[in-house]
């Protein structure tokens, strides 16, 4: 059923707690943490303008990074209300914690209009607990709840689920946000039935990550278009040489039944037939939890195979081609993770032209084109085409999640209409 959304309420005069994604990357600068990408921040301003112009007096509850449920000073969203205050024009207050007397007095200051960040919610372990108590801290202060995270929606804790529950069980509205319901639009309501063809393209690296989305895709999709490490597992249940490439050898068995029930439904499904290749060195250093951190020398294109010491870093110049081809023809678009090591620039070319390709649709052939969040996002921003695009999901687990069709909790806890 369809949810309620803001354009449904008039939250005039009334307290809404309001749960944002502003996990947002930050760096040290000069001795204060500065933010380095704004995207998610600007993501929600559509719905606080939105409440700003009923005005409703707005508590935004999010979180930030992983503090383990105590404060972390790097992990703090004061410089958040910062550049939320920035962005919108207006002032935003902020309460240096997001339960108790602090806070209640903060929002009883609050008149129409304003706005309050509470600090980071994952401070307190019973956040991800989804602990009663702390929630019912949380709902304490709202008359009615808005989530705009659909990011988080697929977590069960008290500022997404717990919250929402008790604010709708005292009668409170719980609406989604502006983003929200976008998000729950495309990724749900354009692909339940998807214009034909639909040309879906996974990425990124594990099968295990991906198996559940592509058995229930090659249900609706035209053409599975797969690439990046994930695409060696693939090659493996062919029986192909993969060298050091990263693989998955305990989901060869998935990935053969997913190219036998492609045969079976008919859906064209392609893994490269070109790589680029390097040879894969120790570099003698490790990562902060002790593994070896490997670096890639003399890269190359190969249809050959790849040697035992080489790993496959990209998809090839030929299966570039050859999946743009088959994107050119789509009407609808759905793309989630990279062809490649794209943060390495050796490495991007295939990402790149798959990106190009799905804007060329969009742009020129009116195509729907859904980008699926995470890495596929941060790819097309790099490469200038995120405005290019239908949609770019902010959502990176709860789209899969969302795409498998699991219900997610904090989309389930929403007031139907």
């Amino acid at each position: 059923m369809a949810k309620l959304t803001i354009n449904d309420v008039d939250f005039g005069g009334r307290r809404v707690l309001v749960r944002v994604d502003y996990n947002v990357p930050l760096k040290e600068k000069d001795g204060r943490m500065v933010i380095t990408d704004t995207t998610r921040i600007e993501a929600t301003l559509p719905t606080l303008q939105h409440l700003i112009g009923q005005g409703a007096r707005i508590i935004l509850a999010a979180h930030l990074g992983r503090p383990k449920g105590r404060p972390e000073p790097s992990m703090s969203l004061r410089p958040v209300a910062g550049k939320l205050s920035e962005l919108l024009g207006k002032p935003v207050a902020f309460v240096e914690n997001s339960v108790g007397p602090a806070v209640s007095r903060a929002v009883d200051a609050l008149q129409n209009g304003d706005v309050l960040l509470l600090e980071n919610v994952r401070y307190h372990a019973e956040e991800e607990a989804n602990d009663p108590a702390f929630a019912d801290q949380l709902a304490a202060v709202a008359e009615a709840y808005v989530n705009d995270a659909f990011g988080t929606a697929h977590r069960a804790h008290a500022s997404t689920e717990g919250v929402a529950r008790l604010v709708a069980g005292r009668g409170g509205q719980c609406a989604a946000g502006l983003l929200m319901e976008k998000e729950l639009k495309f990724l749900g309501d354009e692909l339940e039935q998807p214009a034909r063809p639909f040309v879906v393209i996974l990425g990124g690296a594990k099968v295990s990550d991906k198996i559940k989305v592509i058995n229930r895709l090659l249900e609706k999709a035209d053409a599975l278009l797969i690439g990046g490490a994930m695409a060696y597992t693939f090659r493996l249940a062919q029986g192909a040489p993969v060298g050091a490439s990263l693989v998955e050898p305990d989901r060869v068995e998935d990935a053969r039944a997913a190219l036998a029930k492609a045969k079976e439904r008919g859906v064209k499904l392609l893994i490269p037939v070109d790589d680029i290749v390097a040879a894969k060195v120790d570099s003698g250093e490790k990562d902060k939890k002790g593994r070896t951190i490997f670096k890639y020398e003399n890269p190359r294109v190969t249809r050959a195979g790849i040697a035992d010491n080489e790993a496959g870093l990209d998809i090839g110049p030929e299966t570039a081609k050859l999946y743009a081809e088959v994107i050119a023809s789509a009407r609808a678009i759905l793309w989630n993770g990279p062809m490649g090591l794209f943060e390495d620039d050796r490495f991007a070319a295939g990402t790149l032209a798959v990106g190009q390709a799905v804007a060329a649709a969009t742009q020129s052939n009116g195509a729907t084109s859904i980008i699926g969040g995470g890495d596929s996002v941060s790819a097309l921003k790099k490469a200038g085409l995120g405005d290019q695009v239908t949609w770019m999901s902010t959502g990176g687990g709860a789209s899969l999640e969302f795409l498998e069709g699991i219900e997610l909790p904090g989309v389930a806890a929403l007031s139907e209409k």
